[in-house]
């Protein structure tokens, strides 16, 4: 469609992804389930593939990769630690996603890399930190962003949401 308009911010983007890692393996995809909406210039997907997608229009198909640094940023090795297996009152697995809640009420993810009979391994990086990303992506749709849209920073439905 070549009348579309092209992604700028301000614009809500519809698209589907498949996201592969270097080894081809695909991490995610949103092929077959809904679509990814967003709104483009508002830090609502890594900048990596909000670079990338500057400019596309409804229609367009497209590979790119995005490397750590404009993804999910590099592996923080002061992210990963080391915690007392007694601290934890309940069985431990690797693998397993754990979340901290802190007194302001932020919710931090780690997940467990490893569990031995004295101490479990945590680790607080993003599961991608670190990874080069592999996109190919279709643009469903492109379309300017209605007013509550930009005013509250992220895509409604038909006829807008209510927020409480």
């Amino acid at each position: 469609m070549s009348d579309s308009i092209p992604v700028g911010p301000g614009c809500v983007v519809t698209l589907h992804y498949t996201l592969s890692l270097q080894e081809g393996e695909i991490f995610e995809t949103s092929e077959g389930d809904e679509p990814l909406s967003y709104l483009h210039g508002s830090g609502q997907v890594i900048p990596g593939l909000e670079r990338a997608l500057e400019g596309k229009r409804a229609g367009d198909t497209g590979t790119f990769v995005v490397a750590p640094e404009d993804g999910y940023g590099p592996h923080d090795p002061e992210r990963v630690f080391k915690e007392k297996r007694q601290r934890f009152g309940f069985d431990v697995s690797e693998g397993q996603v754990l979340e901290a809640h802190l007194e302001d009420g932020t919710r931090l993810p780690f997940q467990v890399v490893a569990v031995d009979e004295n101490e479990v391994t945590l680790d607080g990086n993003h599961p991608l930190a670190g990874k080069t990303l592999h996109f190919a992506i279709r643009v469903l749709e492109v379309r300017e962003a209605t007013e509550e849209e930009k005013a509250h920073g992220h895509v409604h439905g038909p006829g807008g949401h209510p927020h409480h």
